[in-house]
């Protein structure tokens, strides 16, 4: 038990210097909340059903524009889609556990996580030694993140109305885009789902975001088997 008690606490130490990035975004998700008119309780209502930054910016930015749930519901799935593949790795780890232990798990899971426990190093471990693991890293995010927005909460409700933050969305989300054009590829798929974002702004709900995403998604799978054949053909 002492070693999987440290592997837990190696989980939570090896989360810690991420948390300059999530805590900032955060208490920029609390503050904008609190700027649109929403009330402390269902800001922290929405973080903790969402538990996803990215996805809860985006419900604000519909909910601004009085948008049906529905378009709501599909924009945050659309955006969520990558936990899929996240659960897919994690799905023969997390499978025989006990429901409560599982669900939690699961419910729990970001990039930062599904980041840290995928490394090599962590896959070679045992079954029990990466859950601890997760677990560490999991819970010393989740922990982490609402106080962030709690402390958000917090500033947003000391900023004047006229100090409008709804600008701080596609900051965050223009953030986020440039830290994760790490290649060609990538820098590609960003081209055009951004361009197909530009193309359908005018479509109503914000739903030319979702075409954006399937646009961006689909060239993600499609591109690298075009610059394959691409290569071969100059060689």
């Amino acid at each position: 038990m002492k070693d999987y008690r440290q592997q837990f606490w190696l989980g939570v130490r090896d989360l810690l210097p991420l948390v300059s990035g999530a805590a900032p975004f955060g208490m920029i998700v609390g503050a904008t909340g609190i700027s649109l008119g929403m009330s402390p309780e269902m800001v922290m209502g929405m973080t903790a059903l969402f538990f996803a930054g990215s996805a809860q910016l985006a419900a604000y930015s519909l909910i601004q524009d009085n948008a049906p749930f529905v378009i709501i519901l599909a924009t945050a799935m659309v955006i969520n889609l990558r936990f899929s593949i996240y659960s897919a790795t994690f799905a023969p780890l997390l499978g025989p556990l006990p429901k409560r232990y599982r669900f939690t798990l699961a419910y729990m899971l970001s990039d930062q996580t599904y980041g840290l426990c995928s490394m090599p190093e962590q896959m070679q471990k045992n079954t029990a030694e990466r859950i601890w693991y997760l677990a560490g890293a999991t819970l010393a995010l989740y922990v982490t993140w609402m106080i962030s927005v709690l402390l958000g909460i917090v500033l947003g409700a000391g900023i004047p109305p006229g100090w409008s933050l709804e600008f701080t969305i596609p900051l965050a989300f223009l953030a986020m885009l440039v830290t994760t054009i790490t290649s060609r590829l990538l820098f590609m798929v960003a081209i055009i789902s951004g361009s197909c974002a530009v193309l359908f702004q005018q479509l109503p709900f914000n739903t030319g975001f979702i075409v954006a995403v399937v646009a961006g998604v689909s060239a993600g799978l499609l591109l690298p088997g075009l610059l394959k054949k691409g290569a071969s053909s100059d060689e």
